[in-house]
C-alpha cells in the first residue's frame, strides 16, 4: 500500500500519530474526518430526531490548505454544533471547502439516506448541493458492498 487515509468519526485526535507512523513506513498519509452534517443549521437542537439528526460525510485534506480547513470544520462542529455529535452545516462546509475532497459516505450519508427511501430526486439535489460546495472534481459518491440489502439498493441508485 502506498497511501492510507484516516477518517475518524467527528474527530481528528489520531491524525498526528497516524501521519508520523505512515511517514515512518514510507506510506503517504491522507488526513480526513467523517463529519456529521446537520440537515438544517448546526445551531438547531430539536428540529429533527432519530437517524435524521445528522448525516455522515467523509472529508479528505487534498493539501495543507485542506488540512487547515478540515481542522476548522471539525472545531466548528464541537464549538457551535454539538448536539449528540459535533455537527457542521452547509454554511461551514461552504466557508471552509477549499482544499477538501468530499465523499458521500456510508448508508448514513445524506445521498444514501434518500436513495434508501426511494427518494431519488432528493438524493440528486443533495449530491448537487455537495458538488456546488466542493466542486465537480472534489465530490464523489461512495459505493460500498458489505452484503447488506440496503447497500445493494443504494448502489443501484448511485449508479443511475
Amino acid at each position: 500500500m502506498d497511501s492510507l487515509a484516516i477518517t475518524d468519526h467527528g474527530v481528528m485526535y489520531g491524525v498526528i500519530d497516524f501521519y508520523k507512523a505512515a511517514k515512518a513506513e514510507g506510506i503517504k498519509p491522507i488526513l480526513g474526518c467523517e463529519v456529521y452534517v446537520a440537515p438544517g443549521s448546526r445551531f438547531d437542537r430539536e428540529n429533527v430526531s432519530g437517524e435524521d439528526r445528522y448525516y455522515h460525510l467523509v472529508l479528505l485534506a487534498e493539501n495543507n490548505q485542506g488540512y487547515q480547513n478540515l481542522m476548522k470544520i471539525v472545531s466548528k462542529g464541537f464549538v457551535d454544533g454539538f448536539y449528540y455529535k459535533p455537527r457542521v452545516d452547509y454554511e461551514v462546509l461552504t466557508r471552509y471547502h477549499e482544499g477538501i475532497i468530499a465523499l458521500s459516505a456510508c448508508l448514513a450519508g445524506e445521498v444514501q439516506r434518500y436513495l434508501g427511501r426511494n427518494m431519488y430526486e432528493e438524493a440528486v439535489r443533495a449530491a448537487g448541493r455537495y458538488v456546488d460546495i466542493f466542486g465537480k472534481e472534489n465530490f464523489f459518491l461512495e459505493l460500498q458492498d458489505h452484503g447488506l440489502p440496503d447497500q445493494k439498493l443504494v448502489n443501484q441508485g448511485s449508479c443511475a
